[in-house]
């Protein structure tokens, strides 16, 4: 599988303010860029609490782009993907729409009335670990579904266990021209962090776009 991390942050490494309220760091230009990365992947990934807190869509926004997928031969969105350890997607979530296939990761902890409820409301459930989602078995198992191309967009946790498990291939990173500030503020990545064999990351180009720059990382090894 190859994974390709896409975020967008402010000139001090924050996602989005301390309330965890999502801010319109970058613009149409980079908006339009975002698209094209989802329209080349088979899956676009996300983590709960994304989901908690902006309830996203996940599809393309350009219809010839679905369009042009069509014509190769794959749906015209990409699936969408939640690691979800406990399997709190609201049965409401946009996500859960017949717009594309949506693939929940949950963990054995799991209650299995609320599996139940999602496979009901149109979730293809994964279960990937015990206490919390196993993201290497789970992307395997996404693997076995066919998908090759995953773009994980956020938020930071998710992001810092993909680079904790050495799963990411590529970074793009959309730095704009705002300060956030707050020591609770999500960063690119959170969780613990790393003390240790931090991951190498080549800087391939720089683009300008909109008033602020996409970063494009090579992940070494």
């Amino acid at each position: 599988m190859h994974v390709v991390v896409n975020a967008a942050m402010s000139v001090d490494g924050k996602l989005a303010s301390r309330r965890r309220e999502q801010l319109a760091i970058s613009g149409p230009e980079d908006f339009d860029r975002v698209d094209r990365i989802r329209a080349a992947a088979d899956g676009v990934m996300v983590g709960v609490g994304t989901v908690l807190a902006d309830d996203p869509h996940l599809t393309l926004d350009v219809t010839d782009r679905r369009v042009q997928r069509q014509r190769h031969g794959r749906p015209g969105n990409p699936a969408r993907v939640v690691a979800d350890s406990t399997a709190r997607t609201p049965l409401d979530a946009r996500i859960l729409d017949d717009e594309a296939t949506t693939y929940l990761l949950v963990s054995e902890q799991a209650p299995e009335d609320r599996r139940t409820e999602l496979a009901d409301a149109g979730a293809e459930l994964i279960v990937a670990g015990d206490d919390r989602v196993d993201l290497a078995a789970g992307i395997d198992r996404l693997a076995d579904e066919g998908l090759e191309r995953l773009m994980i967009e956020g938020g930071g946790e998710l992001i810092s266990s993909a680079f904790e498990e050495g799963l990411v291939d590529e970074l793009s990173v959309f730095v704009g021209s705002m300060l956030i500030g707050g020591r609770d503020a999500p960063t690119l990545a959170d969780g613990d962090g790393f003390t240790e064999e931090f991951p190498a990351l080549t800087l391939d180009d720089i683009e300008q776009l909109d008033d602020g720059v996409v970063l494009n990382y090579t992940i070494d090894g």
